[in-house]
């Protein structure tokens, strides 16, 4: 899932985020299993609002916090298949 027409939101140890500029698309990397979910439509429209309420409500958390918070709790690491 390319990334190069995409902006880098969200860089951790764990985790990446890159969105569209319109908000209507974004890639969330798992570094470590190599996961990828790529993120469009209504989802993207769901997730575009957890992730401003969950970086609202944690404003002190790193990017790897609040995207773990998403990928885990939010469920969408169910979105999301190998890399490559």
């Amino acid at each position: 899932m390319a990334t190069d027409d995409l902006t880098l939101l969200g860089d951790g140890d764990e985790f990446t985020l890159h969105g569209a500029g319109d908000q209507t698309h974004f890639v969330l990397r798992f570094k470590p299993d190599g996961m990828v979910a790529d993120i469009s439509g209504e989802d993207a429209e769901r997730f575009r609002g957890d992730y401003e309420t969950v970086r609202s409500q944690y404003p002190g958390w790193s990017s790897d916090q609040v995207l773990a918070q998403l990928w885990d709790q939010g469920g969408y690491s169910w979105l999301a298949s190998p890399e490559g």
